[in-house]
């Protein structure tokens, strides 16, 4: 039996991934031994639903667990509620966004590489089947060179958890499954409740509008020479991916993001931060392999 600890369930994953173990039995050899909260009223509202028990502090599972969720909703608190569990080597799936700072991206990731523990998480759109065919177009060019792109996706700009940060891996994320890692620059606007980025990769520029999310939509497409490829996709159906990915590293298997990936989107993020800030072109950190 594996055994697993949740770290910041207030966030709807929590609920997500104890109903899949719990609930529709998805897997049959993990135990939720505890949960940890800021928002007391939240975790006891799983210990309700679920009968998990409940932990006073995010480090009272260190030597008890095969393995570690965190889906706090403020990014600020992943690298924290992590830092007890680093040195037990335990694989960890790290909720959106990685961490709200590039400096604390850059800290968390040096200190997962070195003890060589397996990770997974950000934006669960990175299982999305419509991002993956839309990236085997972007990769085979089978209607001749790609000319543009355009995603869009749902945002919260003024919250209490990290504010534009909170939600912008989702739409970051989708972009980058589809068109890659590499990114250079960005330009920002916001008009109401919309922001429009104009991301420019090495050889082609990608549009993304975050829109208010009340919105709640999902679009990506790919602009190629002779056909424009796009449509709407689900996230609902991206849960059970993403909680097997990290049950496959329970068991051992290799992550299947690099450390570099998996920080880049929060230079991306804070690269469009700055851009609406500044109301210029900002270059987006560029990474070393990690």
């Amino acid at each position: 039996m594996y055994k697993i600890a949740i770290l910041g369930c207030e966030n709807s994953h929590a609920d997500v991934f104890l109903k899949l173990i719990y609930t529709q039995k998805l897997v049959t050899d993990v135990e939720c031994i505890g949960i940890y909260s800021n928002e007391p009223e939240e975790a006891e509202r799983l210990h309700v639903k679920y009968g998990v028990p409940v932990a006073s502090s995010y480090d009272a599972f260190v030597g008890q667990i095969d393995g570690l969720i965190i889906t706090a909703r403020d990014g600020d608190n992943h690298y924290p509620y992590a830092k007890p569990y680093l040195d037990s080597g335990i694989p960890m799936f790290i909720d959106k966004p990685i961490t709200n700072t590039e400096e604390d991206a850059l800290a968390f990731i040096k200190e997962l590489k070195e003890r060589h523990i397996p990770i997974t998480g950000g934006s669960c759109v990175i299982h999305a089947q419509h991002l993956k065919e839309l990236a085997k177009i972007v990769k085979e060019k089978p209607d001749g060179e790609i000319v543009g792109g355009y995603l869009r996706a749902p945002m919260d700009y003024d919250n209490i958890y990290g504010g534009f940060h909170f939600y912008a891996q989702h739409l970051v994320q989708a972009m980058c499954t589809v068109f890659g890692y590499d990114p250079l620059s960005v330009h920002s606007f916001k008009k109401g409740g919309v922001i429009t980025c104009v991301v420019h990769y090495p050889t082609v520029n990608v549009t993304l509008d975050y829109v208010d999310r009340c919105y709640k939509i999902y679009y990506a497409a790919v602009s190629s020479e002779t056909k424009f490829a796009g449509d709407t996709y689900p996230v609902t159906d991206c849960f059970v991916p993403e909680f097997m990915e990290f049950y496959r590293l329970l068991q051992g298997g290799t992550q299947s993001q690099s450390y570099r990936d998996f920080i880049v989107p929060v230079m991306i993020i804070n690269a469009i931060h700055r851009g609406l800030e500044s109301g210029k072109e900002e270059f987006i950190r560029q990474l070393e392999e990690i």
